[in-house]
Parts: structure tokens; C-alpha cells; sequence
């Protein structure tokens, strides 16, 4: 029904004696007879003490909650969790960090629905956060606006910026007998100077990115750090835009559209992003029902140049972008090259074009990013890689990698803690295949991240003369030869279950080929061999690993296709 400004609203903003009881129990929460005539709108905070990404949202929250009241709508705060991937990664905790994606999602989604909420806000900091949020958007399919909390500022060593990715790349180098236990102490106490999400463009910075590019948080938040004024702006103005697309009737599905996950794509590209990106967009198109494969990812890849010198791979942080002109102007100067659609909607009301009308340019003198004549990589240095290693795809990031081909033998690993102790222990040689499997969506359960392995791998000098592979998935700030999302994962009976020590594997990103020199019929004859591990059945991992979708699909967990559930019931006998 209506209000009497004419707003459509589903919450209790209506008379009569039926929502009586409704009523009584919103005025115990301060909801007055006026409140009654203006839609409830929801502020969904990612708030927690457990990571410094996340422990500034609460007075963010607030500050949101603010500009929904000023804008006219009755705002309503509600929580829900996050996980710390920096401070799981390495540990059996890490398997919890890709379910809570979707455990944010569903919160969100629950609450926004049970409670008939006519908007949302959302604010999220931490990698899943990002991606968790837009699924729960998509899924409440109210009028909503993303904000994210912002990037963390650089610390500082010696006179150099340094991050989480420096203390991680400090115990490989320790280990390396490169450094001493105090120089690596030092590391760590200089890392993390404050509260905000890692640094670099890694995947929380990246997500923010493509969400903007997608047109679902306001111009120029992304870029806006952590501990800033802008960042304070951002929350109030998204309260208050989320009332404007309330009166003009805009929702999630209007601005979520294909063109507009091409948008977030090229950004993506051009930032040389974290190859989660290709995991969480996947996902949230799945959820807001837009046609998404890896083709349109490769297709993308192929005509966008990388252009931003940012870390891993890179000099710089996503503070340096802020101060160099921002998210904004670095989609100015992709969609004045023709690489981005100007039609789309975004959550100003207006197009992307129209919000570019404004944007500021890169500031003259800055060196983040390079002109696109003169680019870092000519085309995107994240790719999609098939073949009989990985028939559904693989992905690699190739930014700041020089070698562009790699062949070598397998040296085969279960998990990632016998990998990390053979390379502790140097039993790893150069032009090795280091392939850690059955840490997949299913098979982890969850799909861990391996920072902690590759960050050893760099710190003692191996990153580009061994390759790392994997069906689990790797931080937004691993760099080197790496390649994870491999699909179909090893718990399904992928071919890279099979694989044995020895067996030479290539690598060919120019020819986005993954490939073992094995015969199909070797392939069948081990096939023929092999037994799945046990599927896990405990908790929320159990629930996970029963209804997760292929990585090549978003890892999902709202639908499991026909194959998947042939293969559950054969793992489940």
C-alpha cells in the first residue's frame, strides 16, 4: 500500500486494528504515531571487535541511521557477522571465512523480510562482507544502498608503507634466515596502525570497487578510507538515498544488470584486482538472476588494460588512489575511452554517465595510475584458465608476474599444512608444481584461502620459480605464480584429484590453457581407482559442504545442479 506521500510501503507504517499488536511492539523501540506513516527502513551493520575492518562501523551505522531520519523514512539498526580471513588464514579457521558470505547474506535477507522492512542499508568492511551484503540485497529485493567502511591507512617501517601482506611475506623471509625474529616482530607491529579493511587492492578493496562500478554504493565511497570525514559523508548519504530510490521506485534488479556487471568487471581489470572477484560476482548475478560466466570475464580481460600501480603486485595502497583522484576518476577515464556503459542506473537515480558528469579527473603528478596508452599490462592480468587439469576453468592473476609459461612436475599435497611444512622445509625445488587439493567449495569444507602458503613462497624467493595451484582460493594479496578456483574440485572427482607426483603440468596463460600431460585414457584408469574422502557432515561446514555449489558457479549455496547432486549422492553412499 501507499502513505500519504504516495510512498509504496510493506512495513507497519499503516493504521488500522489488525497491526495493533505490531504497532505496541515497535513502540517499545521508540517508534512514535508519526513513524507509523513513514517506511522502515533497515541499516544492516557489520559491526564487530573481532577485525579492524570492521570495528569502526558501529558509529558508521549510526551515522546512517541519521540520514534515513532526516530523509523522512524510520531507520532501524540491526547486526549481523563477520570473520576476519587475515586472522584465520593459515589456521582450520579459514574454512569458516567463504560460508560467512552466505551466512551474511541469509541474515539479512531474513531480517529485511520478517521484519517487512521498505529499505535497507547496508554497511560491510571485511571481504565477505561486500559480496555477503549485495546477495542479502538482492535476495530482500528492497530499495538499498552498499556502503562500504573503508580502506585501513598504510602503516609505516623504516619509512615505507607496509601491510598485512608485509608480515605474512616477513615469516617466509624469517624463515629464509633474511630477517631475525626482532625485524619480523617490528613487522607486525607496524602492519595494522588503525581500523579499516587491508590496504592494498586486495579483496575488500576490490569488492568495493566493483560494487561501485556496479552501481550499487555512492560515487567515490569506495576509495574514501576508513578513518576519514568522506567516509562519514558516505553513511549519511546513503541513508538519505536510500529514500530516493524508495520515491522513485528503484530496486536492486533495475540497477544489478548485466551491463552493469560488465562495468564492475572492467574495473576489476583495471585495478588488477583479487581473484575472488571472479567467486563473488558470479555469485551475486546468480542471486539477482543475471546470465554471469567466466566467458564474459575472458571476453572482458582481453579489451581493458591494466593501469593501476597498486599492491600486491604493485608500489601502492588504496589510500594513495583516494588521494590520487579516486574510484571515480579512474572510471572517468575508462568511460571516456569507450570501456564502460553510461546507461546504467546506479543508486544516485542517475545514470553512470550522469554521475560522471562530476567526477573529479586523476590529479596532474600522480603515479597510481598509468595513462592508457602507456598501461602496466595491455590487457587484464586476470584470467580464466581451461583444459584437462581444470575443464570448468581456473583462475590466475598475472599482474606483476614476469613468467609467462611454466612447466614443470607436480608435487602433490592433501592439504595446505603438509604443503607449507615442505616448504619450510626446502623440500621444494625450483620448477616445481606445488598443488594442494581437496580444500575446494566442497572438499575444504569452505574453500580456504591460502595467503599464509604464498606469502612463505615469496618470502624465501620462490614466487615466480614455483607454481602454486589449487581448487581452494587465494587472498586478495597473494602475488606470484598462482592459480586457484580450480574446477571441478577434487571431492567431486575433478582431474585434479587424480594427479600424482611427477605428472608434468603446464601452465600457458597466453593461450589460457591448464593442462597435464596425461592420456584420457590414464585418466580413466585412475579414475577407476579413486575414492572420495568422506563428505563433511558437522555444522555449519556440514550444511555448506552439502548444498555448495562449482566455484565455477559462485561457490552458491541456494541451488545445487543436476550433476552436483548425482556426485553428492555417490560422495554420501
Amino acid at each position: 500500500m501507499r502513505n500519504e506521500k504516495g510512498l509504496r510501503i510493506k512495513s507497519h507504517a499503516f493504521d488500522g486494528p489488525v497491526r495493533s499488536p505490531n504497532r505496541a511492539m515497535l513502540r517499545a523501540v521508540g517508534v512514535t504515531d508519526e513513524d507509523f506513516k513513514k517506511p522502515m527502513i533497515g541499516v544492516a551493520s557489520t559491526w564487530a571487535e573481532v577485525t579492524p575492518c570492521n570495528i569502526h562501523l558501529n558509529d558508521l551505522a549510526s551515522r546512517a541511521k541519521q540520514g534515513v531520519r532526516d530523509a523522512g523514512g524510520v531507520p532501524l539498526i540491526f547486526n549481523t557477522i563477520t570473520v576476519s580471513d587475515g586472522i584465520s588464514m593459515g589456521t582450520q579457521g579459514m574454512r569458516y571465512s567463504l560460508p560467512s558470505r552466505d551466512l551474511i547474506s541469509d541474515s539479512i535477507e531474513t531480517v529485511v523480510s520478517a521484519e517487512n522492512m521498505d529499505g535497507l542499508v547496508a554497511i560491510g568492511a571485511c571481504d565477505k562482507n561486500i559480496p555477503g551484503c549485495l546477495m542479502g540485497i538482492a535476495n530482500a529485493n528492497v530499495p538499498a544502498v552498499f556502503v562500504y567502511g573503508g580502506t585501513i591507512k598504510p602503516g609505516k617501517l623504516n619509512g615505507k608503507d607496509i601491510d598485512i601482506v608485509s608480515v605474512f611475506e616477513g615469516v617466509g623471509r624469517f624463515n629464509a634466515g633474511q630477517i631475525d625474529a626482532k625485524e619480523l616482530s617490528e613487522i607486525e607491529c607496524s602492519a595494522c596502525p588503525g581500523a579499516g579493511a587491508c590496504g592494498g587492492m586486495y579483496t575488500a578493496n576490490t569488492m568495493a570497487s566493483a560494487v561501485e562500478a556496479l552501481g550499487m554504493s555512492l560515487p567515490s565511497s569506495a576509495s574514501h578510507p576508513a578513518e576519514s570525514n568522506e567516509k562519514v559523508d558516505d553513511v549519511y548519504a546513503a541513508g538519505k538515498a536510500v529514500y530516493n530510490l524508495l520515491e522513485k521506485g528503484i530496486y536492486p534488479k533495475d540497477i544489478m544488470t548485466k551491463k552493469a556487471f560488465e562495468n564492475a568487471i572492467t574495473v576489476v581489470m583495471a585495478l588488477g584486482g583479487s581473484t575472488n572477484a571472479f567467486l563473488h560476482l558470479l555469485a551475486i548475478a546468480h542471486t539477482v538472476g543475471v546470465d554471469l560466466t567466466y566467458d564474459d570475464f575472458n571476453r572482458i580481460q582481453e579489451k581493458t588494460p591494466h593501469i593501476a600501480d597498486l599492491k600486491p603486485s604493485g608500489k601502492y595502497v588504496m589510500q594513495d588512489l583516494f588521494e590520487a583522484g579516486g574510484t571515480q576518476a579512474v572510471m572517468k577515464l575508462l568511460y571516456d575511452a569507450g570501456l564502460l556503459h553510461g546507461d546504467c542506473l546506479t543508486v544516485t537515480g542517475k545514470t553512470l554517465a550522469e554521475n560522471l558528469e562530476d567526477a573529479p579527473k586523476l590529479k596532474d603528478g600522480q603515479k597510481v595510475v598509468m595513462p592508457l596508452d602507456k598501461p602496466l599490462r595491455k590487457d587484464g592480468p586476470l584470467i580464466v584458465l581451461k583444459g584437462n587439469l581444470a575443464p570448468e576453468g581456473a583462475v590466475i592473476k598475472m599482474s606483476g608476474v614476469k613468467v609467462d609459461h611454466h612447466t614443470g612436475p607436480a608435487r602433490v599435497f592433501d592439504t595446505e599444512e603438509e604443503a607449507t611444512a615442505a616448504v619450510l622445509n626446502n623440500e621444494i625445488k625450483e620448477g616445481d608444481v606445488i598443488i594442494v587439493r581437496y580444500v575446494g567449495p566442497k572438499g575444504g569444507p569452505g574453500m580456504p584461502e591460502m595467503l599464509s602458503l604464498s606469502g612463505i613462497i615469496v618470502g624465501k624467493g620462490l614466487d615466480e620459480k614455483v607454481a602454486l595451484l589449487t581448487d581452494g582460493r587465494f587472498s586478495g594479496g597473494t602475488h606470484g605464480l598462482v592459480i586457484g578456483h580450480i574446477a571441478p574440485e577434487a571431492q567431486v572427482g575433478g582431474p585434479i584429484a587424480l594427479i600424482q607426483d611427477g605428472d608434468i603440468v603446464t601452465i600457458d596463460p597466453g593461450k589460457k590453457e591448464l593442462s597435464v600431460a596425461l592420456s584420457e585414457e590414464e585418466f580413466e584408469k585412475r579414475r577407476k581407482n579413486w575414492v572420495a574422502p568422506p563428505l563433511y557432515n558437522k555444522g555449519v561446514l556440514g550444511k555448506y559442504a552439502h548444498t555448495v555449489s562449482s566455484a565455477a558457479q559462485g561457490a552458491v549455496t541456494d541451488f545445487v545442479n543436476r550433476t552436483e547432486k548425482a556426485q553428492e549422492k555417490q560422495l554420501v553412499k
